[in-house]
């Protein structure tokens, strides 16, 4: 497909495949999945794809292709010339939810004919909740299942019963193995960084511990909506839509041991580790909020107490971790849209500065990851005013993505965990076992959550969140700012 940069070997799957995208005109599908195909395939990362898609809008193969050629034209990120375009059509095949499936089978067969005996299949799950098993059956009858891979997406249950029973039925139809949940946060690139950036650097791990490191804030407030997501998240809220699949997550990368290699069965099990350690969250050190304006919206209940917002410390009982609180936020309707991790260094145990001389008067060190598609990291301390005297003031070192030359190289997330998904590399996505235990240090939470506290849109959340957090502050709102990698624009 056109002229790009073909891939370099070894960074895709081996085989040729033949996608089934469940939910293949839902909305993730138009905004990422659609898009992620075509860039995958225009630029070589799969050697031959095919994409049949299903859902329950009764359309022909034609309709859809148009429907994808709008998708493209809308959400796509990168340039796309008519001669892509005529390439990636050919590749696409639909079939409605009501023709059954044998006529999922038939299609299936087809496209993997095209592309020789050698293809695998990958099915992705863009579906709602309540879709998710009907579309596994659906699988299982069209004699779909063996020698496949499935992506599903969260939320994996909503406590832990319904996460064992869903793992449960999952287990009847697809084995462990084949089962990819997907979580978007570890598919982009900083959260990958985090890995390179503690274990081949000498000069962090050490200091990566209990020892050196007084708390650590993840920190994800969003200025969206809920757009037309209301009877999801009245179900849901901000704890099991955004906590338990998205930041502990990236906790457990920031948190776990070194593993034996970096390869997908011990990442798994230290990060496995890290949620066995985690003492079950205390609702007293949880605050739930609600926007001002939430009970007024379609779809939500007028005396809902479902929170938009959450806000939470939570601790890791081991060896490394003991003592270092760990505070989490996450909300709708808030000041920025973020999404940092940030460590905080112990002070010196003994300042022999004078008083005066500026010395902790902006906080500890503080080294933050910026988890936003174009990484950025900062590392902030204290240095000397220059001039007479011994005066300090607070300084920082920054590292943004942009400088590498490499910012063209980065895979969005879902493209990343496709490729992942067809090459059967574990890694970035979550186990059965993870999941449940997850659930398992829930439980007090979700059996006596706090009441809800409203907040105004455009806020940092309910003011009680400065309660939680002492005697420490929150990173965001940031005193300073990123620094301009390119400022001159050249």
């Amino acid at each position: 497909m056109g002229t790009l940069k073909k891939a370099p070997p070894g960074v895709g799957p081996k085989h040729p495949h033949v996608v089934v995208l469940v939910g293949a005109t839902g909305d993730l599908a138009r905004r990422k999945l659609l898009p992620g195909l075509l860039h995958l395939s225009r630029v070589g990362f799969i050697p031959g794809c095919r994409v049949v898609g299903v859902s329950l809008d009764d359309l022909d193969p034609g309709s859809f292709r148009s429907f994808a050629r709008e998708a493209l034209d809308q959400f796509s990120t990168r340039k796309m010339s008519e001669t892509d375009w005529d390439d990636f059509a050919k590749i696409l095949d639909y079939v409605p939810l009501a023709a059954g499936p044998e006529a999922l089978k038939a299609a299936v067969a087809r496209a993997a004919e095209s592309l020789g005996s050698e293809s695998r299949r990958l099915h992705y799950l863009s579906v709602p909740p309540n879709a998710a098993l009907p579309a596994v059956r659906l699988l299982g009858e069209a004699d779909l299942v063996a020698g496949s891979r499935i992506v599903m997406e969260k939320p994996f249950g909503t406590d832990l019963a319904s996460a064992v029973t869903l793992n449960a039925k999952l287990h009847e139809v697809f084995d462990e193995d084949q089962i990819f949940r997907i979580d978007h946060f570890l598919g982009k690139e900083p959260a990958q960084n985090i890995l390179a950036f503690r274990f081949a650097n000498g000069l962090f791990e050490p200091i990566w511990n209990r020892t050196f490191i007084d708390h650590v804030q993840i920190d994800v407030p969003e200025t969206l909506g809920l757009g037309k997501r209301a009877g999801f998240y009245e179900q849901t809220g901000a704890y099991r839509d955004m906590v338990v699949t998205h930041l502990f997550q990236i906790l457990a990368f920031m948190a776990m041991e070194p593993p034996t290699a970096l390869e997908p069965g011990p990442i798994s099990e230290e990060k496995n580790k890290v949620f066995r350690s985690m003492v079950p969250i205390d609702p007293r050190d949880v605050v739930r909020g609600q926007y001002t304006g939430y009970r007024s919206e379609d779809g939500v209940d007028p005396e809902s107490d479902t929170e938009t917002f959450v806000a939470l410390k939570c601790r890791i009982d081991n060896w490394r971790w003991a003592g270092v609180p760990f505070f989490l936020r996450t909300g709708k309707r808030l000041a920025e849209g973020q999404r940092i991790i940030s460590i905080a260094f112990r002070e010196p145990p003994k300042s022999m500065f004078p008083a005066g001389s500026g010395v902790g008067a902006e906080g500890p060190d503080h080294l933050t990851f910026d988890l936003a598609d174009a990484s950025k990291m900062s590392l902030s301390f204290y240095g000397k005013r220059p001039g007479p005297g011994m005066r300090l003031d607070k300084l920082s070192l920054q590292f943004a993505m942009r400088e590498t030359g490499r910012i063209d190289d980065v895979l969005e997330a879902y493209e990343r965990l496709i490729l992942d998904a067809m090459r059967g590399d574990h890694t970035l996505f979550t186990t059965a076992e993870g999941i449940e235990r997850l659930w398992e240090v829930s439980i007090p939470l979700l059996e006596a959550p706090p009441p809800v506290r409203l907040y105004p849109p455009e806020s940092w959340g309910p003011k009680s969140i400065h309660q939680l957090v002492a005697p420490h502050a929150w990173r965001l709102p940031f005193e300073r700012v990123w620094r301009d990698p390119n400022p001159l624009g050249s």
